[in-house]
């Protein structure tokens, strides 16, 4: 029995053969002479080895790239987990509205997987099944265990069924870099034929060099007869570091849809970066403006992104999944606008354009903060300044965020919106609530052995205390509630942030933790750093603790 007799959509493609291309015609319109940014961060990015993120953390992300604005959400993997399913449902009723942008799910050239997708997309206005199949010969033998032929009736069986639930269809050639050309045009010419509006071609290895994915595209273009029926997307890793590079270099052979992830969070090295590729676009449009068919001169941006919303952007999903920024990070790191060589600050006294290129407030990072909150601000200064920041709290999580701002701000004499974020995020971060901390003290000095006491509620609401000594009073922190939750680990990464200057300032702490081949991650904020670090440790206990309960089944790393 051939795949397509497996599902009812799939007649309406038999029906109507000639239809099919007409359809995908009409819906991909004629190509805007500007990029389309398609963000993978929750859904490629979230693949990143502790990074993930649960369904509020998703929808509370998904607003603000709304806000940034990306042209395609791909909200998860529907099929892969309840939980996936839950976040690309909420996030196509929430932010999937008809001004918003497109949302998209995930899934395998499976009738279950895109039928589980389709579900998931109801809400949205503008929903999009983005379906997959690998089609190197590496992975057909060893991966799929099919022939070329069988992949070939799968993609265009598979795309034709996702058309039956929605216009809008992607369809990825998985390790199309490694895939032979004259095979790959074949599959492609077949998914468009059979009404996929977009084709993604990925880099799912991050192999090529800037050159050889030019070329490729190129090579798609000139060999793929109806090409001009679909958008050409490009999907990559950054296992060499060339990731953007690859993008800009296919975007001058005709790709118009790029897709990347916030700080180029995902799988082992990354994604392209987004805030990367849309800068790059930024400062030198008119190098581009050339390739896509505009005057030189054009001053008119390549994309829509609302540039000074990245820093902002960043810093959400940087705590939010734990994932810190390297200092020297492109756009966005802490040293991307700072100078200290003396030939350089001499420079940049005299005209900031001797030593950068691009202003600072182009991607919303200023010296100077809009409002500034004390103790004496009410919670609707409060409430204003979060739906500024992008934050839409629930009422509950609007009081825990405004009580913590009140205890901060009998600290310090000025709260500002780096302070904000940092308390919300730490407040409101959706972490299971198994043991809770409820006392961490310390002793230490330069003639004294570190000790800490600390007492936690256990899942069964019994508060149990334990003490030990380390090396420090972290490590003696660490030590006692290991004796407490008694959850074998390894911490394999520990690190302090300054939130802002200044004696008084919040300390984030980032840790990680490995249990067998996982990796789960925990963050918290405090002006006291031995706080932060004891609530961070436990906030990744608890999700470590709560994965070993029982799992639900994941769908395996894609793309």
């Amino acid at each position: 029995m051939q795949v397509a007799n497996l599902f009812e959509g799939y007649l309406l493609r038999s029906a109507m053969p000639v239809l099919y291309p007409l359809i995908g015609a009409m819906n991909v319109q004629s190509q805007p002479n500007r990029i389309i940014i398609f963000d993978t961060t929750l859904r490629d990015g979230e693949q990143c080895p502790g990074a993930t993120l649960n369904v509020d953390e998703k929808l509370t992300i998904a607003r603000q790239l709304a806000r940034l604005g990306v042209d395609v959400i791909e909200a998860g993997f529907a099929f892969a987990s309840p939980g996936d399913f839950e976040a690309v449902q909420k996030i196509a009723q929430t932010v999937g509205t008809p001004e918003g942008p497109v949302i998209c799910s995930l899934a395998r050239a499976i009738p279950n997987d895109i039928k589980a997708a389709a579900e998931a997309l109801k809400p949205a206005a503008k929903g999009r099944i983005h379906t997959f199949i690998s089609t190197s010969d590496i992975h057909l033998e060893y991966q799929l265990k099919k022939t070329r032929a069988e992949v070939l009736s799968i993609a265009e069986e598979m795309v034709a069924y996702a058309k039956s639930f929605v216009n809008d269809v992607e369809f990825s050639p998985m390790d199309a870099a490694r895939s032979d050309p004259e095979y790959l045009y074949q599959v492609l010419e077949r998914a468009i034929a059979a009404g996929a509006t977009t084709i993604n071609i990925p880099d799912t290895v991050g192999y090529m060099t800037p050159s050889e994915f030019g070329e490729m595209i190129r090579g798609i273009r000139d060999n793929v007869p109806n090409v001009d029926q679909a958008i050409i997307s490009v999907h990559g890793h950054n296992d060499l570091g060339l990731a953007v590079a690859c993008f800009l270099e296919a975007v001058k052979n005709g790709a118009r849809q790029l897709e990347c992830t916030i700080n180029g969070i995902g799988e082992r090295a990354g994604n392209a970066s987004l805030e990367e590729l849309v800068m790059a676009l930024h400062v030198r449009r008119q190098y581009f403006n050339s390739f896509l068919g505009r005057p030189v001169e054009s001053e008119a941006p390549l994309t829509q992104i609302n540039t000074q919303e990245i820093y902002k952007t960043s810093r959400m999903v940087s705590t939010l999944t734990g994932m810190l920024v390297q200092p020297n990070k492109a756009i966005v790191g802490a040293n991307a606008f700072a100078h200290e060589s003396g030939i350089h600050q001499d420079g940049m006294l005299k005209n900031r354009q001797t030593y950068e290129i691009m202003d600072a407030q182009t991607i919303g990072l200023t010296n100077t903060q809009q409002l500034v909150l004390g103790k004496h601000s009410g919670r609707n200064a409060f409430r204003t300044r979060l739906k500024e920041l992008g934050y839409e709290l629930s009422e509950q999580d609007l009081n825990k965020a405004f009580l913590r701002f009140k205890e901060l701000a009998d600290k310090k004499k000025e709260v500002g919106d780096r302070d904000i974020e940092a308390i919300v995020n730490d407040e409101v971060q959706q972490v299971p609530d198994l043991f809770r901390l409820e006392l961490v003290q310390v002793s230490c000095g330069n003639r004294s052995c570190p000790t800490a006491t600390v007492s936690l509620i256990n899942p069964d609401g019994e508060e149990l205390t334990d003490a030990a000594t380390g090396t420090g009073p972290v490590d003696a922190v660490y030590k006692a509630i290991n004796r407490v939750v008694n959850v074998p680990n390894q911490l394999i990464e520990y690190s302090v942030q300054s939130v802002t200057a200044g004696i008084d300032a919040i300390g984030e702490v980032t840790i990680r933790l490995k249990y067998g081949d996982r990796i789960f991650s925990g963050h918290a904020a405090n002006t006291d750093i031995i706080v932060a670090s004891a609530q961070a440790y436990v906030n990744a206990l608890n999700r470590l603790y709560a994965s070993l309960q029982p799992a639900e089944p994941v769908a395996a790393s894609v793309n």
